[in-house]
């Protein structure tokens, strides 16, 4: 499955548990087709004293994996959820929102 969802995009989901949630991408694994969405399906880690990153220990709160599948690239023209294709623009493949024709913004680097 060619995944064309990038890291940094604004994302929706649409169906599931987190239904209506929207979010900036935070990991994309190709490999698996899955998707990390900030604040979207988050999970409990419980870590010991002592171990790196965390020497406290305690519960940290993090974002889990979600399918690609569930979840639209948000039109910023409309602010709704969409679908969009892939057009050859100047030479280039660029993301083209399929209702209204807008291109897709570039995601946030960062």
């Amino acid at each position: 499955m060619a995944l064309r969802i990038r890291k940094g995009d604004l994302v929706q989901v649409i169906s599931g548990a987190d239904r209506g949630k929207r979010g900036q991408v935070l990991a994309v694994d190709r490999a698996r087709a899955r998707l990390r969405v900030e604040g979207v399906r988050m999970q409990k880690r419980h870590l010991k004293p002592g171990r790196s990153g965390a020497r406290t220990g305690g519960i940290i709160e993090r974002e889990g994996y979600i399918h690609a599948s569930v979840v639209m690239l948000v039109d910023p023209k409309s602010d709704a959820p969409g679908r969009f294709r892939i057009e050859r623009r100047d030479g280039r493949a660029v993301r083209v929102f399929v209702k209204s024709g807008e291109p897709a913004p570039e995601p946030q680097s960062g």
